[in-house]
């Protein structure tokens, strides 16, 4: 009886320790199933789907790019026609263009929302692998120039040149208080997106105003397009400037058209807007440039400019770094 009694305590035990240890074990094969849920775990899962091995450039992609499969695209999504948000969806010039590259690299270009001014910087930060927000190819930002003060702040980027665009200016309807082209904004009350081409020429011109002798612009700058708007929509400003696309979209759907006319004739200061990549990201470049060619010569590309009618502003010619 004694050996009988001891014995049993032990079995107990055992069974105990065999029974945690089963446990244990199912616990880590139901996580192991499940697998990292983080946010970055599910986009490199859903990419891996998706991504395409066999398409025409994938080859061409840096290594790292071609095993992740997608590309962390930073973007001002406010921006109609060009990039913005319906029903919870991206749409847009940009990200149609981005989806017809996609199928020529084999990977996805996943869109990430952010204010335009931020937009070097994350790239700086490598937040993003590169931006695709109608952004400007200028010189300035080749270089990394900030454009306020002239100092260098970081190693710049290189730009894909893909579509060819000016800026222009839009009043209310009837109501022009004046206004009808850059030369008639002195003294006025202008809205700009901050850290745009707009936003630079705004202050340009009105340097020239005080040195002649008039009243500067009174400029307001907004994190994005859509506040200008509501800006002007709402008679706080005299005018909006915002690049050709933006400002025709503006006018033609705005209060079904009843809200905004354009003034001041042709586009301003024609260039090019770029996909940005960061300096030192060749390959990475050079993939993407051929991917816009594809696109060109597919056909996809006229696809895309006819859908959201900006084919004027198309190229002929995708060149690197065109802007001046």
């Amino acid at each position: 009886m004694t050996a009988s009694t001891t014995r049993r305590p032990a079995a107990g035990r055992h069974r105990k320790a065999v029974a945690a240890a089963a446990a244990v074990v199912a616990s880590l094969m139901v996580l192991s199933a499940c697998g990292d849920q983080t946010d970055a775990a599910i986009a490199r899962r859903e990419a891996q789907k998706s991504r395409n091995v066999h398409a025409p450039l994938f080859k061409l992609l840096p290594k790292d790019v071609q095993e992740k499969g997608f590309l962390q695209v930073g973007s001002d999504i406010t921006y109609k026609p060009v990039e913005f948000r319906s029903n919870g969806a991206i749409k847009g010039i940009d990200p149609d263009l981005a989806a017809a590259m996609s199928k020529e690299l084999g990977i996805k270009l996943n869109f990430n929302n952010a204010t335009f001014d931020t937009l070097m910087g994350g790239l700086k930060s490598k937040r993003y692998d590169i931006a695709m927000s109608a952004m400007t190819d200028t010189k300035e930002r080749q270089e990394g120039i900030d454009s306020n003060t002239g100092k260098k702040i970081g190693q710049g980027v290189d730009f894909i040149d893909y579509l060819n665009v000016g800026v222009s200016l839009y009043t209310q309807k009837g109501k022009t208080n004046g206004v009808d082209g850059w030369e008639t904004l002195c003294g006025k009350k202008i809205a700009v997106q901050r850290g745009t081409v707009s936003h630079d020429l705004a202050k340009d011109k009105s340097k020239a105003c005080q040195k002649n002798g008039e009243e500067p612009i009174s400029i307001e700058a907004f994190d994005n397009d859509s506040e200008a708007q509501t800006r002007l929509r709402t008679a706080g400003v005299d005018a909006v400037s915002s690049d050709y696309p933006v400002a025709a979209y503006a006018v033609k759907v705005s209060g079904h058209g009843k809200d905004f006319q354009m003034v001041g004739g042709a586009p301003l200061k024609a260039a090019p807007y770029g996909i940005a990549v960061p300096k030192g990201q060749e390959k990475l470049r050079d993939a993407l440039k051929a991917a816009v060619e594809l696109a060109i010569k597919n056909g996809s590309y006229a696809k895309v400019l006819d859908k959201w009618d900006v084919k004027d502003a198309a190229v002929k010619e995708v060149k690197l770094n065109g802007g001046s």
